[in-house]
């Protein structure tokens, strides 16, 4: 099945910024996350689409050849490039095509092998989206992820030949990866079509891998989170994205960072803030309430005459940021509920309060207000 434009999969517009790209991403993968549908074999499929489309357009030379050429510009076996280590990065790259020229500014990671043979390649890094609460953001966490990647053929040990045989050299390169063709006044360096870059054919492959030296797996991982990571932060495993090719390093994987949204704390960078609803009378008399902290619960002590929106700090009770030296504090927002549903006897109680409270000095705030607005109109 043709594959679907990366633009259209993500739903943005192909002149979408960095920042948009990312977050229909975000938003597209927490939906479909196989760990949020763990049955579903449609939302597996769209994962891993919209994994595969954000990958490409966040990196600016995927998206440049995307742009140009379509999914035959990040495709390793269309000649463009974009193989496993990405645009530039594999056989028949345009880093290949214009290496005598311009050398490798497309970001191969190669390094030459003897007499100019196929060089290695690094392997491409993996992106994992992990959701997590808040407090397992503040106090730090340790689990377990799987990760599909590719691993070397355990079959033929990754030469991609079938066992009791080996790879040849390439009769059509003699070993080297690549040709060089006359353009005009310009002798180019083109990857091997035989071999597509690795200097050696294989005329028996392996059954198990095809030949191509490497099978996908799901392998298991443990991830520490640090105490204090905050919403959209990455955490970097060295050496656990996909392997290298002929020999090259492996790439990276990088655990993106989103926190659930909590209940009752909004976080503010090592802040916390959260809002309490008191009583009418709480709020007249003044009194100590229950607040509630990452922690547990803590006291404090509202003055009379307490007014909605006032804002008390406890300090320290915020979230120790990673680069923090002390935790930031809470700020409670106090909230007066009025009273619903009340019966007659207790609507007359409030009708004698009321008229018991029309001197000014009980409402100085109204008093203040009224004042200003006779002063506008006059």
């Amino acid at each position: 099945m043709a594959k679907r434009d990366y633009y259209e999969v993500l739903g943005v517009a192909k002149n979408a910024t960095d920042e948009e790209l990312k977050k229909a991403y975000r938003k597209l993968a927490m939906k479909y996350h196989p760990d949020r549908n763990p049955d579903s074999k449609e939302a597996e499929e769209k994962f891993k689409e919209v994994k595969e489309a954000y990958e490409t357009l966040s990196e600016p030379q995927k998206r440049d050849a995307y742009d140009r050429f379509g999914h035959a510009g990040v495709d390793p076996n269309a000649g463009f490039g974009g193989g496993p280590g990405g645009f530039g990065a594999g056989a028949g790259g345009f880093a290949d095509v214009f290496g005598d020229i311009f050398g490798d500014i497309f970001g191969a990671a190669r390094q030459g092998g003897g007499g100019g043979r196929a060089g290695m390649y690094r392997g491409a890094d993996l992106r994992y989206a992990m959701e997590i609460t808040l407090e397992q953001a503040a106090r730090g966490y340790t689990t377990e992820i799987r990760v599909p990647s590719w691993e070397s053929c355990d079959t033929c040990n990754g030469t991609g030949a079938k066992p009791g045989t080996k790879p040849k050299t390439c009769g059509t390169c003699n070993g080297q990866g690549a040709v060089r063709v006359q353009q005009g006044f310009f002798s180019i360096q083109q990857t091997c079509p035989t071999c597509h870059g690795t200097g050696k054919v294989i005329p028996d492959p392996c059954t198990a891998c095809d030949g191509v030296g490497r099978v996908k797996k799901t392998k298991t991982l443990e991830v520490k989170i640090p105490a204090g990571i905050d919403d959209g932060m990455r955490i970097r495993s060295a050496g656990n994205g996909e392997p290298g090719l002929n020999g090259g390093p492996p790439g990276d994987l990088y655990v993106e960072i989103r926190v659930r949204e909590h209940s009752v704390f909004q976080r503010d960078g090592d802040d916390l803030h959260c809002e309490v609803p008191i009583g009418i009378t709480t709020a007249a008399l003044g009194g100590t309430i229950d607040v509630p902290t990452l922690d547990g619960k803590a006291e404090i002590e509202l003055p009379e005459g307490t007014q909605s929106g006032k804002q008390l700090r406890l300090r320290g009770k915020g979230i120790k940021g990673l680069r923090a030296s002390y935790p930031g504090d809470l700020y409670v927002h106090i909230a007066i509920e009025t009273p619903v549903r009340l019966t007659e006897h207790q609507k007359k109680l409030l009708r004698e309060l009321e008229a018991s409270l029309k001197d000014p000095k009980h409402s100085p705030q109204t008093k203040g207000w009224m004042d200003r607005v006779k002063e506008f109109f006059q």
